[in-house]
């Protein structure tokens, strides 16, 4: 909306439920699902559609050492031709790479949390993006983010301390994220708690609350002041 005047715009953004959303260790759970939990792993949650930008994760795993597993949680695709070009993708990797696990189904909130807590790291190249409440979810279990520099997602991951930003529809620079991530294991486990902690102070429903509080309590004031 270029025409609005930013000066009378306030944001208060979405957020998710820490209490439901949280780490998850469970090794059982997850070898159940298809992946080895003594293996990194790269975990993209999402539907299958342009948007998501799942076409630029798939190249980039060609990219990626090859112990580093690539799990995908997607389902619903937009169109069959969206979907014939992720199931092209996914079977040339598995060619190339073991450990290319394709989780089609609604995984529940459990296994998720499960999921994203055993990843070395959650990758969101999505070329648009009006938030990313999965990479809020991601970041309350603790996983670092390694997402495209777009739209709301510039609001939620912060470059050097949760995750990394990239340029979008760029595999070399989502490739080169994760390998950082990879080569030092202690910064994406300092970056996971840094993750968490930014979701506990800014995307809490308590805090969302505060703040619709007090902007409510604002607009009434300046009404009594005419």
């Amino acid at each position: 909306y270029p025409w609005l005047d930013e000066s009378k715009v306030s944001v208060v953004h979405n957020g998710i439920d820490l209490e439901r959303w949280l780490p998850v260790s469970d090794d059982e759970l997850v070898r159940g699902l298809g992946i080895d939990p003594t293996r990194p792993s790269v975990v993209f949650v999402g539907r299958i559609t342009r948007q998501k930008g799942l076409p630029y994760l798939l190249r980039a795993a060609a990219l990626l050492p090859p112990d580093v597993q690539l799990v995908l949680c997607a389902g619903a695709p937009d169109t069959p031709d969206i979907l014939a070009e992720v199931q092209a993708g996914v079977a040339e990797l598995q060619k190339q790479r073991s450990g290319v696990v394709w989780l089609d189904r609604l995984l529940s909130q459990h296994e998720l949390s499960a999921v994203l807590t055993q990843a070395t790291t959650f990758v969101c190249p999505s070329v648009y993006e009006p938030l990313g409440i999965v990479n809020l979810e991601a970041m309350a279990c603790e996983t670092p983010v390694v997402a495209s520099r777009v739209g709301g997602i510039l609001e939620t991951v912060v470059d050097g301390e949760t995750g990394y930003l990239v340029e979008p529809a760029n595999p070399r620079a989502i490739a080169d994220a994760i390998n950082t991530l990879l080569r030092n294991p202690e910064m994406a486990k300092k970056f996971g708690r840094n993750g968490r902690r930014r979701v506990e102070d800014h995307f809490s429903w308590t805090h969302i609350a505060e703040k619709t509080e007090a902007l409510y309590a604002e607009m009434v004031e300046e009404r009594r002041r005419g």
